[in-house]
């Protein structure tokens, strides 16, 4: 297993072993012995021109054709990398005219070089290019804080160069224009070069990876060597051999290992910790320093003074930004943090949030009112038609919700189907305005219908905190959604008992319609409304359901019945009531029914009540079922006219039936109002 494991790992070397590796080891070799020759003399005196002419230029050289042909044999980055290649050859070209003709045997013996220097200061030209191509091939998002952090540091570490390499090299330069203009070129290329670099850096998020570290290195190598050689030339301290020349071919190869490093992966990087706040706070303290230092010694130079001064407007914009970021952040923040993400409408912090706002401006003569919702049917369409549909519905509801009252409160979704209204104490038309919103979050389709249950709390005048008003709203709104579920109980077992009702009589169907029309129109007239209306409306198409009880041998008899008869038939209230009492949603009905044979004298069945000790509701059943019976053709008695039947109710009002009932009756035949109520529709 052990050589299985050596012999994968050898094989993987040999692998990753390329001819351009090889090549790359060499030129490290080769910089190797040049530093150790440069600092402790190997290969003693007499190779001097050995290394200084003819290693250290095929370093260059080398190291100029290794990045080239990273340019040419791969594509990605290509621009960027034969740009930069252009830069190296150039300096080569720039070194190597240097050697022939200053140092070597045809040498012209003056220190100006116009074409040396010419071809070595192009190669910041083509640097400047490659290290923007990079850049952007290696950033898919710039953040202009990060591009501000990269120029920052870039700008500090130059105004220093430029406050303490400068003033000497200036200094030491010769009066001629030339001289002057060669002895800076050099230091402000490097200065913008370090710039460029730093910045780069910076917009990495300070984790470059290895490629722009070994870029960075190489200049910063490069920039060491410029500015220490132009400083001892200017001070007359330069000495030929020492360790300053390793550096140039050292930052030359290290462009070229760069080159053939694996790229990393383009991303976007951010900030988020203390090196937020330290490239600014860092270089901001530099930029002070070189003011300090100036006025100290006199001798800060133009260039310097420029660039501290940026320095100080640079890191300004830049906490400028970081405070403008931080507000945009905590104000999205907070945004989310008080906004349903699928509607747009505030969450529940919201609503408490304003409902504290509420509880302090209410007053009991301009109260608010808030209004909360759930909506019914809604878990049936997300089961039937998918989650995405529901949320799609959910949206819709809520904009409808909130345009309806845009203009007299604000709409909260408080999670799932639950939303909240929060209404101003300018609202008008509180109950309109209610119905309305209702209306909002109603929506019907094939196969689907949604409604909406609510509970209102009035603000102060019943709660005055937010968790009561939440609390109260809440309870209410469950009892109204508890009394539609019963409702729709009500009905489906309504339509059962009428169904199996009329399949066994078909004659008493029309019978029961009669009497319910009657039923309702008296009932409004004496002032009934909301749940009585809908009890009293039910017990009325009810009234006879325990005659399904009763043998057809007695209900269809064409003769009159006997007593005993009598006395079985006059048991089908007291059955009608133990069938509606099996459903609780029907009790208050099943009361009714039991009652509906009552006489005002109290000598009615079953229980031979008296006068208000019926219920009302039952007295009005009684009056409208007889009316309807007497004016009806049965087998046992034909039919009167409906004046007759009056003048019979008349009659009896006070004995048999309730005399304010008779006169309402009579009235509302008066007024034709069963025609009105003929097209009633009970609703739950």
């Amino acid at each position: 297993m052990a050589d299985v494991s050596r012999r994968s790992r050898r094989q993987a070397m040999r692998a990753r072993t390329t001819p351009m590796t090889l090549f790359l080891a060499c030129l490290l070799g080769g910089v190797g012995v040049l530093v150790l020759h440069t600092t402790v003399g190997l290969g003693g005196p007499h190779t001097n021109g050995l290394f200084d002419n003819g290693i250290y230029n095929a370093l260059m050289f080398g190291a100029a054709f290794a990045v080239i042909a990273r340019g040419i044999t791969v594509k990605a980055q290509r621009p960027a990398w034969l740009a930069m290649g252009a830069g190296v050859l150039f300096w080569s070209l720039g070194e190597l005219y240097i050697t022939l003709f200053l140092k070597g045997p045809g040498a012209a013996g003056s220190s100006a070089s116009p074409v040396g220097d010419a071809l070595s200061l192009a190669m910041y030209p083509c640097m400047y290019v490659a290290l923007m191509l990079l850049v952007g091939a290696h950033l898919r998002e710039l953040r202009i804080s990060m591009w501000l952090d990269g120029l920052i540091a870039g700008l500090a570490a130059a105004t220093l160069a430029a406050a303490i390499v400068l003033p000497p090299i200036i200094g030491g330069a010769h009066s001629e224009i030339g001289s002057v203009t060669i002895s800076l070129a050099y230091p402000i290329g490097d200065i913008l070069l370090l710039i460029f670099t730093i910045s780069a850096l910076g917009m990495t998020g300070w984790r470059p990876g290895r490629v722009w570290l070994l870029i960075a290195a190489s200049m910063l190598l490069n920039a060491i060597a410029d500015s220490t050689y132009l400083y001892q030339t200017a001070t007359d301290t330069y000495g030929a051999n020492t360790w300053l020349e390793g550096l140039w071919p050292a930052a030359a190869v290290l462009l070229a290992v760069a080159a053939w490093t694996p790229w990393p992966l383009a991303t976007r990087q951010r900030i988020e910790d203390w090196r937020l706040v330290l490239v600014p706070a860092v270089s901001l303290l530099a930029a002070l320093g070189v003011f300090v230092y100036g006025n100290l010694h006199r001798q800060l130079t133009l260039p310097a003074l420029i660039l501290a001064i940026t320095t100080v407007l640079v890191v300004c914009a830049r906490l400028m930004l970081t405070v403008r970021e931080n507000l945009t952040m905590l104000i999205g923040s907070r945004r989310l943090a008080l906004t349903d993400p699928l509607t747009g409408l505030g969450n529940r912090r919201q609503l408490m949030e304003d409902l504290q706002l509420a509880c302090r401006l209410a007053r009991p003569s301009e109260p608010w009112r808030l209004v909360m919702y759930d909506l019914n049917g809604f878990k049936g369409y997300n089961d039937t038609f998918g989650h995405p549909a529901g949320d799609a519905l959910l949206a819709r509801l809520s904009d409808k919700l909130s345009a309806t009252i845009a203009a007299h409160g604000t709409a909260y979704r408080m999670g799932g189907d639950e939303f909240c209204v929060l209404l101003g104490s300018s609202a008008a038309s509180e109950h309109e305005l209610e119905q309305a919103s209702v209306a909002a979050l109603s929506e019907h389709g094939p196969g689907f219908a949604i409604g909406a249950s609510h509970g209102e709390v009035s603000i102060p005048e019943e709660a005055d905190k937010p968790a009561a008003i939440l609390q109260l709203a809440d309870q209410r709104l469950y009892q109204r959604k508890d009394q539609s579920r019963e409702n729709g109980a009500v009905l489906a077992l309504r339509d059962v008992l009428l169904q199996a009702f009329q399949e066994r009589y078909p004659d008493l169907r029309a019978h029961q319609h009669g009497v319910g029309t009657l039923v309702l129109a008296v009932g409004r007239r004496m002032g009934l409304d909301g749940e009585e209306l809908d009890v009293l409306a039910r017990a009325a198409e009810l009234h006879d359901v325990g005659k399904i009880a009763i043998p057809d041998a007695i209900l269809g008899k064409p003769d009159r019945l006997d007593a005993q008869e009598w006395q079985f038939m006059r048991r089908h209230t007291i059955l009608g009531e133990r069938i509606l009492t099996a459903a609780r949603a029907l009790r208050p009905v099943a009361r009714l029914v039991r009652a509906s044979h009552e006489r005002f004298d109290g000598r009615g069945y079953p229980d031979g009540l008296r006068g208000q000790e019926i219920p009302l509701g039952a007295r009005i059943i009684f009056v409208c079922d007889a009316y309807d019976a007497m004016t009806s053709e049965r087998a046992y008695s034909p039919a009167v006219t409906p004046a007759e039947a009056i003048a019979e109710l008349r009659a009896c009002a006070g004995t048999q039936f309730d005399p304010d009932v008779v006169d309402a009756f009579v009235q509302t035949l008066t007024a034709e109002e069963p025609a009105t109520a003929v097209n009633h529709t009970i609703t739950s």
